[in-house]
């Protein structure tokens, strides 16, 4: 079955339209909203993290704006902005647990603004768990339970904790990074929420079929609902020719070449296929293990996202720091609302 996310342009039941900021615009469905998370520096340093890009263009980087004293309130303008627009919370940019005073906030004013009448499909987490495993880390996930967390994607790359931490960096004293404090907190959320686990295909790291099912097998152990082996995302000639872009390029090991690997094993029949899913920018492929787990192989083309939102069209929303509502991850770029600051 082909799960088809990224809705044809003429197919009129698969767009929203709405007026923004005193404009017109065509909204896709469906669509995410994401409160770019960049409290306070991240956790870890991931080798390969999107955050670091730098485009040709230049511009203001979302990593590096921290939000000012009003940004709750300007939240809620912007919220105010959009409501009525189908869509869905996506938790993302730095890592959103690493400040739980502000993790809590947030939750609590998304949760507000859907009493208010946000029309809210699904709300995602996408994390490192570092704020997780450390002494609020219960108090977290028993808010994300209560907030209705659909599901959350903890990310972790390797089972052996030093493999791991050569990809992710974590800073000192991050009780995550340890294969012990990953485990109970991964223990601890899967209790509580439906837990998927991505683990970024790379050299060095889970490369072939013998390193996929030793992450499935691991990945059951900790109550994984699904694990979603995801290739870098691939690049256009936007980005600079950085350290993270070398990185990325130099470690790539493409979704295919895992794909056809996990063919050849002698494990490959026990997969059942699922569906496969078009995106707007991404594809993947979906199994289920015997366990009743998932199993996603899944990668993404920056180049085709950035031709999607070259249309004019909304496929996605990011408030930034700044107080700027934009259609992409630029805090000035794709810019449909800015918050008034007196």
């Amino acid at each position: 079955m082909l799960v088809r996310r990224a809705p044809p342009r003429m197919d009129a039941q698969r767009w929203h339209h709405a007026i923004v900021g005193g404009r017109g615009h065509r909204f896709a469905q469906p669509l995410t909203f994401t409160p770019y998370a960049a409290a306070r520096p991240c956790s870890a340093r991931c080798r390969f993290c999107s955050e670091t890009l730098r485009p040709m263009h230049g511009g203001t980087m979302a990593a590096r704006l921290r939000p000012a004293a009003d940004y709750f309130a300007t939240l809620e303008q912007a919220l105010a902005a959009v409501r009525g627009i189908p869509m869905s919370w996506s938790l993302s940019g730095l890592e959103a647990s690493d400040n739980e005073a502000w993790l809590l906030q947030l939750l609590e004013t998304l949760s507000a603004e859907e009493r208010r009448g946000a029309a809210i499909n699904e709300r995602v987490l996408y994390s490192n768990g570092a704020g997780l495993a450390r002494a609020r880390g219960d108090e977290l996930i028993d808010a994300l339970r209560r907030f209705g967390l659909s599901w959350i994607e903890l990310s972790r790359h390797h089972p052996d904790p030093a493999r791991n931490q050569a990809i992710m960096r974590f800073r000192p004293d991050e009780p995550i990074a340890d294969v012990a404090g990953f485990a109970g907190t991964a223990r601890r959320v899967s209790e509580a929420l439906p837990l998927r686990l991505v683990c970024i295909v790379q050299r060095g790291g889970v490369e072939d079929a013998d390193g996929v099912m030793e992450y499935l097998r691991w990945a059951e152990g900790l109550g994984a609902t699904a694990v979603i082996f995801r290739e870098f995302s691939r690049l256009d000639e936007v980005y600079r020719d950085t350290v993270t872009r070398r990185y990325i390029e130099g470690g790539r090991v493409t979704v295919e070449r895992v794909l056809e690997a996990c063919m050849a094993a002698a494990w490959w029949p026990s997969l059942v296929p699922v569906r496969m899913t078009e995106g707007y920018y991404f594809w993947n492929l979906v199994l289920r293990a015997p366990s009743g787990m998932e199993v996603v192989f899944e990668t993404s083309d920056y180049g085709a996202m950035h031709d999607r939102h070259q249309t004019g069209d909304v496929y996605k929303l990011v408030f930034h720091a700044n107080g700027n509502l934009c259609t992409g991850w630029e805090p000035d770029h794709g810019i449909i609302w800015r918050a008034a600051r007196g």
